[in-house]
């Protein structure tokens, strides 16, 4: 959770399923400006395996990526915008966006955190670290997350969902590493610059009925159109 928020329980991660394949649907396009073939493409093949990885249909996924490479006559214009600030009861929040229309962003950013507080630039992004997170899985048996951090050259490595590991890394090293851990045994799932918190808050320090409200307005946060991914400042 520190790394990056997902709805922990099963009806809002079905009820997700949608909203994730827009977001899914918008890495695509931005991938794809690089050009339509994941095999001369990396950064398009990562996004591919993901969404393959959720069963994306294909149609869907065949439209984004020509959509964004230019091939449907289609303009498309997606920009980043990030904002920090807090959840209910201090929880920091870094919330990135990719929005067609960054006046309505902002304005829904404004209401959602009516619940918690909006900060300025700065206000919260001090206390978090601008990272490299890389997924991977074992490709086989006796993969050792330790040693393939070791030699892949990652500065740490946590467990992820369903078996898998998320590497952290500097920034800059994001690309070097996710082309040596193949290398070490595992194959990437994602990678992609994030947010890590320094100091998460302990989920044990809050009440059921906190912690409830937290998870709710990251909830919210995250069925937004124009948010792509929350990093919230939970540990464990």
């Amino acid at each position: 959770m520190g790394a990056q928020w997902k709805a922990k329980h099963k009806d809002l991660a079905a009820n997700a399923r949608g909203r994730l394949f827009g977001k899914l649907a918008k890495d695509l396009m931005i991938a794809a400006r690089g050009g339509p073939d994941p095999a001369a493409n990396s950064r398009l093949r990562l996004v591919v395996e993901q969404a393959r990885k959720v069963s994306m249909p294909k149609d869907t996924l065949e439209r984004a990526i020509k959509k964004g490479a230019g091939l449907t006559g289609e303009a498309v214009h997606f920009e980043y915008a990030l904002y920090e600030g807090f959840a209910p009861h201090r929880v920091p929040v870094m919330v990135e966006c990719l929005t067609d229309n960054v006046n309505r962003a902002a304005s829904e950013m404004r209401v959602l955190f009516r619940k918690g507080q909006l900060g300025s630039s700065g206000s919260v992004a001090w206390d978090f670290d601008h990272v490299g997170l890389i997924e991977a899985e074992p490709a086989g048996p006796g993969a050792d997350p330790e040693m393939a951090a070791i030699e892949a050259g990652a500065q740490d490595f946590d467990a992820a969902d369903e078996g898998a590991t998320l590497f952290l890394t500097d920034a800059a090293d994001l690309d070097v590493v996710s082309r040596a851990l193949p290398a070490q045994g595992f194959s990437v799932l994602s990678a992609k610059l994030g947010y890590r918190p320094k100091n998460p808050v302990d989920p044990a320090s809050l009440s059921a009925e906190q912690l409830e409200e937290v998870e709710a307005f990251l909830a919210a946060l995250d069925a937004n159109e124009d948010v792509q991914t929350v990093f919230a400042g939970l540990r464990g």
